[in-house]
């Protein structure tokens, strides 16, 4: 019987509690402790960062720098949230995140829109749309989520989808623009 770490390795389907990669994990954690905080605090002095400066963050989220934003005040971040490294989230109106909703790199949530009409747009003036996403939710690496799109409990998009559209509760979206794939 192979292990955990050789299924994971070949790409198979694999448990990632197994100890043996709870071990690796261990061990890379406090590496990635000792890396970044050559450059930055730890992920508890990261946490009170977000806790001063965004509009709500629940226990254990957390988000991986480098990070990007408009404001900061207007994302709200779930419990146990997890946003991985190069995510931007242009906040010009809310943006909430839900509980346990974990997000890949460089994933952008933009709430920030513009006008369509060309003349208007030369104004330099533009709105927001507030972005919602719910609880339990996976955001593939390089997904874009536009303006005003909510997306329903335990969803999954893609990574590099374009989400243009609200996604509903336990949908999967790929591609771009994302649409609805059958989950099996």
């Amino acid at each position: 019987m192979r292990s955990e770490k050789a299924k994971m390795l070949a790409g198979d389907l694999y448990d990632a509690s197994a100890p043996e990669l709870q071990a690796h994990l261990a061990a890379n954690h406090r590496w990635l402790a000792r890396y970044n905080a050559a450059l930055a605090e730890s992920a508890e002095h990261w946490h009170g960062l977000l806790q001063e400066h965004l509009g709500s963050v629940g226990e254990g989220a957390i988000i991986r720098p480098p990070f990007h934003c408009d404001y900061g005040f207007n994302i709200h971040l779930g419990a146990g949230a997890f946003l991985n490294f190069n995510c931007v989230i242009l906040d010009v109106v809310e943006v909430r995140i839900g509980e346990r909703t974990q997000i890949g790199p460089g994933v952008q949530i933009l709430a920030a829109d513009h006008p369509r009409d060309p003349a208007r747009r030369a104004t330099g003036l533009e709105f927001g749309r507030p972005v919602r996403i719910g609880s339990n939710v996976w955001i593939g690496a390089g997904a874009l989520i536009l303006p005003g799109v909510n997306v329903g409990d335990d969803a999954l998009i893609g990574a590099g989808s374009v989400v243009t559209r609200d996604v509903p509760e336990g949908a999967t979206v790929v591609g771009n623009p994302a649409r609805m794939r059958d989950p099996r």
